[in-house]
């Protein structure tokens, strides 16, 4: 086979995903395309979490406080009150002050491990809240701040013109903004599987296999715990940018401790050390309270937003059906969805075809004769033979 046809296969697939992605603001109206948004923003988020905690083996329940920093970092130096800068320059300045972040608490990530660095972060959630109360001047107080729009060249990803137009469809807020979540997220993709298959990824895997086997071979424990708490806060403060552009208004309590708790269930739901996992994942965890909330009208057991009573909502309910889905993760499949997709794939590729004899229906062979009748059975290959050298000329 040649080398391009070898190339499209292999790569096939990978460019076929993205036409489908790329079609959705084409065909699907906005509350699609904000499940879609919000859902990449959670996965960016959680491709970080996971490499913290499910490759590197360290807990942590403070990756709520890096997406505040992240949004939160990127309304105040692009907006006003702030240093109004260009929204691309803020941007890329946000992610590194949520990295900047990671690594000020980077020196107990490196020496605190398990529970004690979970409730470490714990603190951060917590302090967090505080300031983003207090602080009105940067963060708005309770109410929180709009979000100026991001601008790439002129292009601006908010409503903007009405009649901006492509193949007859009106581009939108929800239309520019899934491309941007789309190149972010792709991204992420990639630069996160590049860490996981090369030399920092077997050096975290294996620091979290055992932590003394990993010193043996070289690999120093304090420096890639910290590398590993840095790189998963700037992940985190790049999810929260596009948090905030997607919600186009930030206030304080939407970054609380259960957005950690849900982004911990993102990770356990999907596959721990998994790039594909954490991304299936989170969009299990975001699309499902948003579609319960549209179709609770529909569904039993659940009230419509805003009703009185003593029924469920859809959140809770959605945090109940994904609590129990963590724990059948866990009894049925440790290894998430990833896991049992992969193991899936390899029991079919394993099935053998069910193949039959042409022109007829296929028999199951009788039992082997057994006993006196054995020999009359077996054919004698000797006489056979003789037979065959008489009436060979």
């Amino acid at each position: 086979m040649s080398d391009p046809r070898r190339l499209l296969l292999k790569r096939g697939p990978l460019l076929l995903t993205a036409l489908l992605l790329c079609a959705p603001p084409f065909y699907l109206d906005a509350f699609w395309l904000r499940i879609g948004l919000f859902s990449m923003a959670a996965a960016i988020g959680a491709v970080g979490l996971g490499l913290l905690s499910g490759t590197a083996g360290q807990l942590s329940l403070g990756h709520a406080f890096f997406l505040a920093v992240g949004a939160y970092g990127y309304v105040w130096l692009a907006g006003e009150p702030g240093p109004g800068l260009p929204p691309a320059v803020a941007l890329v300045l946000a992610v590194l002050l949520a990295g900047a972040a990671g690594g000020l608490f980077s020196p107990v990530a490196g020496r605190v491990k398990g529970v004690y660095l979970g409730v470490a972060t714990l603190a951060l959630v917590f302090l967090g809240h505080h300031v983003l109360l207090t602080a009105d001047s940067v963060t708005g107080g309770f109410n929180g701040r709009s979000v100026p729009p991001l601008e790439l060249g002129g292009f601006a990803f908010a409503q903007g013109d009405p009649g901006l137009t492509v193949l007859g469809v009106p581009f939108g807020a929800e239309e520019r903004l899934w491309y941007l979540g789309l190149a972010l997220f792709a991204l992420t993709w990639f630069t996160a599987r590049g860490l996981l298959r090369g030399r920092p990824g077997r050096a975290l895997t294996a620091l979290r296999d055992s932590e003394t086997a990993a010193s043996v071979m070289g690999v120093h424990v304090a420096r890639y715990r910290s590398a590993a708490f840095v790189v998963s806060s700037m992940y985190a403060g790049l999810a929260g940018v596009l948090l905030a552009l997607s919600f186009r208004r930030v206030v304080p309590d939407y970054f609380s401790l259960a957005l950690s708790v849900d982004y911990l269930a993102m990770i356990v739901i999907g596959g721990l050390g998994s790039v594909a996992g954490a991304t299936a994942g989170a969009v299990f965890v975001t699309a499902l309270p948003l579609l319960m909330t549209r179709y609770a009208d529909q569904l039993p057991l659940v009230a419509t937003p805003g009703s009185g009573g003593g029924s469920i909502g859809p959140t809770e309910a959605s945090r109940y059906l994904y609590g129990v889905a963590i724990v059948v993760i866990l009894l049925h499949a440790p290894d998430g969805l990833h896991g049992l997709a992969r193991r899936t794939r390899a029991r079919l590729r394993r099935r053998p075809p069910v193949t039959g004899p042409p022109g007829g229906d296929a028999s199951p062979p009788g039992p082997a004769p057994t006993g006196p009748d054995a020999a009359s059975a077996t054919p004698d290959t000797t006489d056979t033979t003789a037979r065959a050298k008489e009436h060979t000329p």
